[in-house]
């Protein structure tokens, strides 16, 4: 069993006990069950899952961190909503306002416009979310 933390700069927004965890992280999707190696690995938008006693819930996460000792998993976030909590038309705006920032910076550098990739990523979590 993991006890799960997920803090946002507003709210705790889970703290349970959970048989396993998902995050997208930077470098991939990272699956963590209980004694896991410890881990610190940087967080990219998308869709946090988790499952508590066979029954899995999602979240929409946005860039922070996670770390991972003791079977204990604390995520640090800018952001993290369930379904309920998404409202898919402003997700959608969103999204459309970063994707016409994106295409009038296309001559900028990649790394210039990773803050602008990582809304659009939000953006279509958030949708994703909402949509199941």
């Amino acid at each position: 069993m993991l006890k799960l933390e997920i803090v946002t700069p507003e709210r705790r927004v889970i703290d349970t006990e959970a048989d396993s965890v998902t995050v997208p992280t930077a470098s991939g999707e990272a699956g963590i069950l209980a004694n896991h190696a410890p881990l610190i690995s940087a967080l990219k938008p998308g869709i946090l899952a988790y499952a508590v006693k066979g029954k899995t819930e999602e979240l929409a996460i946005s860039t922070g961190f996670v770390e991972v000792s003791d079977n204990q998993v604390s995520i640090l976030t800018d952001v993290a909503e369930s379904a309920e909590e998404v409202d898919a038309a402003q997700a959608k705006a969103d999204r459309e306002e970063a994707e016409k920032e994106l295409a009038a910076n296309a001559t900028a550098e990649a790394e210039a416009n990773a803050a602008i990739r990582d809304r659009i990523d939000l953006a279509n979590a958030r949708i994703s979310l909402a949509a199941d």
